[in-house]
Formats: C-alpha cells, structure tokens, sequence
C-alpha cells in the first residue's frame, strides 16, 4: 500500500500474519536497509492508521525457525516508507517475527498509544523485536506508549534527524540507542537533534545508549544534539553507556579510532538501578572523538555495594561528572 493520499485506515479487530515462512520468504517485501522484509508496507501522504485492533506477527514460529537457521529473513510487521504526513495510534502489534516497525525514508511521522509485546513460550527468544527503527528519517515522534520485547525500545539508525520520544514504558529492550553508526565502508551517518524524555526502562539490557564503529575498513558520520532525559531504569544491566569502540576491540580502537564524531550529548536526570556494579560507561574512541558530553542529575546505585561510573577519552561537564574518576585514556 505504497503511494496513497488522503487515507484514512481504521483498524479494528486482529490482522493476523499467517506463519507460512515459504510463502514469506518469496513474497515480504523486501528493505535493502539491512536486508530486511516487511509483511507490510505503507507509504504516501496524508495517512492516519487508528481504530484500536491489533496487528499480530505470530512470531513464535519464526523465533523457533530462527534458532537452526540464522539466515532466515523475518518479516517486520509494519514499515512506514517514502511518507509524509502519517498518523498510527491506538492499535496494538504483537509478537512480530523481527522489528515491529521502520519508518524508511518518511518525514512527519506520529506515533501514539501503541501497545507491542513480543514475547517467546519457547527457549527460543524473540531475538531482534525492535520497537521502532528509525531510518534516513526526518520530523518522527513516538509517544505514550507501552514495550515488552527482545531487542531496541527505540532505535535511532542512520540519518535519523529531529526526533522526539517521549513517554514510554519499556520492558526486556536493549534500551533507547542511537545506532550502531559507522558500520559501512564508504558511508556517514548522521543522527542529530534527538529527545528521548520520559522513559521508564525495567529489566532491560540498557537504557540510555549510544554505539559506534571503529576499525579497519568502517564508516564515518556524527552524532549531534542528542538528549537523554527524565530516566527511571529498575535492573538495567548498563543504565548510561557511550561505546564508541563498537564490536571493536581495544587495540584496533587504539590505532584505528572511530570515524563516527558525537558531539554536544545531555544525560539529564537519570534514577535507578543497574544488575551490576557499572551504572554509566562512556567509552570514546582515542582521538578526541568526543566533545560536549554533559552528565546532570544522576541517582544510580548498584544492587551490592557502591554504584562505579566509569569513562575513558573524555571530558565530561555537568554536575554528575564529580563522580566519575579521571577518565583514562588509551
């Protein structure tokens, strides 16, 4: 459903995405972006998507298949492509076999009140369930609403600019994550002007993240203007994390710093707490590859003695940075 005007789609009921993965295989439609597929791809101008019912992905099958074959291609459940002027709220998506949704190339984009839950019966997890995936996107909100899932709350991908999330209740993610950026020979990627507020994040793998690329033979690009604020995180495994040595080892981020610059970062208000001892890490890449990184207003503790905030390359400002150590550097 690509190139509609003036649509207004009222979902009621359940719209179920029948499990056949041969059928999938050969007729999801196909987003180059990390090679996915879509059950559903929607586009134009002037859409609104409303009316309460449910879009399931029946993802168990999926999530079993995915276990004995990693090359499998899991359909997300709704991709918002080439559009302006969109409007999805109050519906509910459950269990899609991947992400539950990308907005691809859209600019005025508005979600509100969605309700996702992905979640496995099997000892098969829903593996990469990402709430949203926000890509080479412009002017994108998503507020008021409630995750359970495997993987990104929220995923601010490359290009993704001017976005607001705010409101959210998140449970199981990998937390709200600008990235990973920097991947691809060749390319930059830019992630700029972003608010993530509001965000309750309970037994999640992380909270506030960002994550880049450094190596031989990566990408380039910046993150710039990005706001992490009014934080609650119970059993958060890394509640605060900058990782500019993403998927890199500490040696080859030595002689081969990012290439992706972040820039001008606010953690505001920030409570909680983490699974472990670390409750912030922002690790830079050696180079000065980061600059204006601003930490206010933390209340982090650990389960078992004293909450420890770690940093390596970087100054940090703000009235939180008094407990952080001297930052080392490599």
């Amino acid at each position: 459903m690509t190139g509609l005007s003036d649509k207004h789609i009222n979902l009621q009921g359940t719209l179920r995405f029948n499990p056949d993965i041969p059928y999938w295989t050969g007729n999801a439609f196909f987003i180059p972006f990390q090679t996915q597929v879509t059950f559903w791809l929607l586009g134009g101008k002037n859409i609104i998507l409303n009316g309460g019912g449910t879009l399931d992905g029946v993802g168990q099958p999926w999530y079993d298949a995915f276990a004995t074959n990693s090359s499998l291609l899991r359909p997300i459940i709704l991709t918002v492509f080439q559009a302006s002027n969109v409007l999805v709220e109050n519906i509910n998506m459950v269990n899609s076999p991947e992400w539950h949704n990308l907005v691809n190339e859209g600019t005025d984009v508005i979600y509100n009140n969605i309700n996702i839950n992905a979640v496995s019966n099997s000892s098969h997890s829903a593996k990469n369930t990402d709430g949203w995936n926000v890509y080479r996107s412009d002017r994108v909100t998503i507020s008021n609403s409630v995750i359970v899932n495997g993987d990104d709350c929220v995923a601010f991908k490359p290009n993704a600019t001017n976005v607001l999330v705010t409101n959210l209740d998140c449970t199981g993610s990998h937390g709200i994550s600008v990235g990973s950026l920097g991947q691809f020979a060749g390319m930059f990627d830019i992630v700029e002007n972003v608010l993530a507020k509001n965000i309750k994040m309970s037994n999640a793998a992380n909270g506030a993240r960002i994550k880049a690329w450094a190596g031989q033979n990566v990408g380039s690009g910046i993150v710039k203007n990005v706001t992490f604020e009014n934080f609650i995180e119970s059993k958060v495994d890394n509640p605060v994390v900058i990782d500019q040595c993403y998927m890199t080892s500490a040696a080859a981020c030595t002689q081969f710093p990012s290439n992706t610059i972040i820039q001008d970062i606010w953690f505001n208000n920030i409570s909680g707490t983490s699974t472990g001892s670390v409750v912030a890490s922002l690790a830079c890449s050696p180079g000065g590859r980061c600059s204006d990184i601003n930490v206010n207003d933390f209340n982090l503790s650990s389960p078992t003695g004293a909450a420890k905030f770690t940093c390596q390359n970087v100054n940090l400002t703000g009235d939180a940075a008094s407990l952080f150590p001297a930052c080392t550097l490599t």
